[in-house]
């Protein structure tokens, strides 16, 4: 209770500015929370042998075999290859390219939002800072009896950037985890696409 009641207190102090900034701290909260359940959804859904069997069929020559394994997948890797495979006699590489960045542009999604976040923050913190200034200095000519006033004005520039800085810090974390979750997942379907062209351009798969 006494910690909150002087949150509160240190919001009000900080001024105005300190409402977009609450406001970007929850966007970032909802962001990196839904981000987060979705990595950890997908690597639930991440089936490395099903990936490998159709790796196999196609090397054994059984393309229908490998799509029909794949087709139903929520592996973002089986799904990337089976469109391919469906869509091997327009443009092979163009499906896959297509695919996969279907499925980076599902793993990006919010990233964009926390960029903004962490350069944002940081400075309506030092809009903050500047406001809170504007308003110590203004009463420097009639109200200098009064240096709590004046003080006050001080606090309100330091909590503001304080603030700003704290949430830029704290999504910078999650941001570089995610970014590094994206990487993750293009590398891993570049693999199995390069894999997998090799296997069809094979002499094994003149067949097509």
């Amino acid at each position: 209770m006494f910690l909150n009641q002087n949150f509160i207190e240190l919001f009000h102090k900080g001024g105005p500015v300190m409402w977009p900034l609450l406001i970007t701290s929850v966007v970032a909260t909802t962001v990196v929370f839904e981000r987060i359940f979705f990595i950890v959804r997908e690597k639930r859904r991440r089936d490395p042998e099903l990936v490998g069997r159709i790796l196999e069929s196609v090397e054994e020559g059984d393309i229908e075999k490998a799509m029909v394994a794949g087709l139903k997948s929520k592996d973002f890797v089986a799904r990337t290859l089976v469109y391919g495979l469906a869509n091997r006699e327009k443009s092979f590489s163009n499906a896959l390219l297509r695919a996969a960045n279907q499925e980076l542009t599902r793993f990006s999604q919010g990233l964009q939002i926390l960029d903004t976040i962490i350069t944002l923050a940081p400075l309506l913190g030092l809009l903050g800072t500047v406001t809170g200034m504007i308003r110590s200095f203004s009463l420097l000519g009639g109200e200098i009896e009064a240096p709590t006033v004046i003080t006050g004005g001080i606090a309100e520039a330091l909590i503001a950037t304080a603030f700003g800085l704290s949430i830029a810090i704290i999504a910078l974390i999650p941001f570089n985890y995610l970014n590094s979750r994206l990487e993750e997942a293009r590398h891993e379907m570049e693999d199995a696409s390069s894999h997998l062209e090799l296997l069809l351009m094979s002499p094994l798969s003149k067949r097509l």
